[in-house]
Parts: structure tokens; C-alpha cells; sequence
């Protein structure tokens, strides 16, 4: 996953200090790969147009980049960015939509390999689909990627819910990546100290407690205690 915005380095004080990452240059562009404990977790990009919306975006690994875009718009998707490729060698990446419009992104590896740790505190723990037509969301993500969440070795790492159950009913369908925390409470107090603010939240899923909240400027994401 990675986070667009538009200052990189204010975002490096932020997330360092709330998750206790460090950083290094990516090997290509501007970006910055985000460690807990020497692995990538995340990586912070400037947004290259001010226009963009300053978000996180979550990305599936797939061994065709282009054969899923295919099926994406089979399904009544979109592929928002054609598939190219980052770096020498590192890997392809694209991004698409679901039929409603939310939006992810697509990786298909080379050199890097996405997340070096997960499902611990600091890392990437959870990600919620929040659609409008929870039916179509099950018949969509159910088909494109069928192995992964039903397969006899399947440890799904995402889940859908209504929009509505969280957030105001005009709020576009989107993704919401979870990092693991320690403690919730303690998070969201260094989210404020920090200048981001809390979205809402603290509440009871079936897989943690959970607060959404936004960076200091404004990226979305949600800490989950688990």
C-alpha cells in the first residue's frame, strides 16, 4: 500500500513517529519505503498533481497485471491507470475500480514483493471494503479473486461492510487499510498530539476495536487493536 501526498516528509515525522517506522529511498522516483524492523510496510509518494485526492490506496498482488485489468473490466470495473512498470525490475502496478468505483490498486511483482511484515503492530493488519451494494461487492471481489478468499489455504486479509455502517450514506465506496496498534486509545492520542484527528470511532468489529481517523494532511486510514 502507499500513501499520495503532497509532503512527503511531513508525512515521514507523522507515520515514524505514530508506528515508530523508518524510512529509506525507493529505488526509484521520489518515494519513500516505510521499515518496521528493516521490512517494508508502506511506502509515502509525492503526489505528482495537486488535484489528486491525498489517500491511501491498497494494492492486490497478481501474477498478470494485464489478464486481471481484463477481467476488472469484464466485470464492470474500470482500469483507471494501465499497468506500468516501476522501476528496473521491481514490478508492474495499475489502477482500477470496482463497478461502484472504489478504488485499488494492482501489483504484480518483481524484485519487490510488497509487505515484508504484517498483522502486527505497525504493519498492515486489515483492510474493509465499504460499499453501497454490499451483493454486488460479494459477486465482484468473490469472483476476481475466488482462491484467495475461499481456497483451501485462504487467510483472507480483507472484508466488506455498508457503507452506512460507519460513515454518512454520501460517502463514495472505498477501501479503509488498518494498521495494528497496541492500544487504540493510545494511538488516537498521538494521532491529535500529531495534528492528524479522529474520523470516528473507537468501535467493536468482529476482528478488533477499531477508530478511523486522518493523517495531518489529511489521508484516511483506521488503527486496529486487535
Amino acid at each position: 500500500m502507499d500513501a499520495q501526498l503532497p509532503d512527503v516528509a511531513a508525512g515521514r515525522r507523522f507515520y515514524g513517529e505514530l508506528f515508530g517506522w523508518t524510512f529509506e529511498a525507493a529505488p526509484y522516483g521520489s518515494s519513500s519505503w516505510a521499515l518496521k524492523d528493516g521490512e517494508p510496510v508502506a511506502e509515502l509518494t509525492n503526489k505528482t498533481d495537486g488535484r489528486m485526492p491525498t489517500v491511501w490506496t491498497l494494492y492486490f498482488a497478481t501474477h498478470d497485471i494485464e489478464a486481471l485489468g481484463r477481467r476488472i473490466r469484464s466485470a464492470g470495473g474500470q482500469v483507471v491507470t494501465a499497468p506500468v512498470r516501476v522501476g528496473a525490475g521491481h514490478g508492474a502496478a495499475a489502477l482500477v475500480t470496482d463497478a461502484e468505483g472504489a478504488v485499488f490498486g494492482l501489483w504484480q511483482a518483481g524484485r519487490h514483493v510488497g509487505f515484508g511484515r504484517r498483522h502486527e503492530p505497525g504493519a498492515f493488519a486489515w483492510a474493509e471494503l465499504y460499499a453501497r451494494d454490499t451483493d454486488a461487492a460479494d459477486a465482484f471481489y468473490g469472483e476476481l479473486f475466488r482462491d484467495a478468499l475461499f481456497g483451501p489455504d485462504a487467510r483472507p486479509d480483507f472484508g466488506r461492510a455498508s457503507v452506512s455502517d460507519v460513515f454518512p450514506a454520501e460517502m463514495p465506496p472505498h477501501f479503509l487499510v488498518h494498521f495494528g496498534v497496541e492500544d487504540c486509545a493510545a494511538a488516537l492520542g498521538t494521532v491529535n498530539r500529531l495534528g492528524g484527528r479522529v474520523q470516528a470511532g473507537p468501535f467493536g468489529a468482529s476482528y478488533g476495536t477499531v477508530a478511523v481517523v486522518t493523517d495531518n494532511q489529511g489521508a484516511s486510514f483506521a488503527v486496529l487493536e486487535r
